[in-house]
């Protein structure tokens, strides 16, 4: 399944039902978002993909299950709080960010948001086992925001992105402090290329 990273809408939690290893979580949406929506259609929430267990008139639920609840913020989720949310890219839809699986490589933390006149930059500070994969110039996600690598310091392991007041009006980004968690998705192009470059340089270094 295929996401873009832009987000449709900013949904509300209206409901959490906690079980053993398994959080059903009720996101109300508008009529636009729930059309053609389906029982078994893949959504993304704050750029994790899910699949759509229950629909209604104005709401849609989803099973989250315990990986997810491990490895995600939404094991964080409360009844209230506003999730970004897009539906899966249909063939033939406009990819205006980038392609996304909605499969989450990590959390990391906001360590700064600045905002300057007109502009918004916030500062991530990511796990370092993921040094490699984030670039400078190169496609990231948070929470299912498609946005652009700014600048890189791998010595304090951060990065940063700049949005553009469009992105701080339809995503819920600017609505976090620092310390909190987001979810991050690499670009899948980026990851595979740079993985591959490195099996190359390892095995070149074998052979001599």
């Amino acid at each position: 399944m295929v996401f873009t990273g832009i987000v449709e809408h900013t949904a509300t939690v209206e409901n959490i039902v906690e079980d053993k290893n398994l959080n059903s979580v009720s996101i109300k949406l508008n009529k636009e978002m729930l059309l053609g929506l389906k029982i078994g259609s893949s959504i993304s929430i704050d750029g994790v993909c899910l699949t759509t267990t229950k629909i209604s008139e104005d709401y849609a639920v989803t099973d989250v299950m315990m990986e997810t609840l491990r490895c995600t913020t939404l094991a964080a989720l409360e009844k209230g709080d506003k999730v970004n949310f897009e539906r899966a890219a249909k063939f033939g839809d406009e990819i205006g960010g980038h392609l996304l699986s909605g499969h989450v490589d990590c959390t990391a933390k906001i360590s700064k948001i600045e905002t300057p006149e007109n502009n918004c930059i916030v500062t991530i500070k990511f796990p370092e086992e993921f040094s490699n994969f984030i670039i400078t110039k190169g496609y990231i996600a948070i929470d299912g925001i498609s946005l652009t690598v700014g600048e890189v310091n791998l010595e304090e392991r951060t990065f940063t992105v700049y949005l553009i007041p469009e992105t701080i009006r339809a995503t819920t980004l600017l609505s976090k402090t620092e310390g909190d968690s987001v979810n991050i998705e690499i670009d899948q192009v980026t990851k595979s290329i740079i993985t591959q470059l490195n099996s190359q340089s390892t095995t070149g270094d074998n052979i001599e």
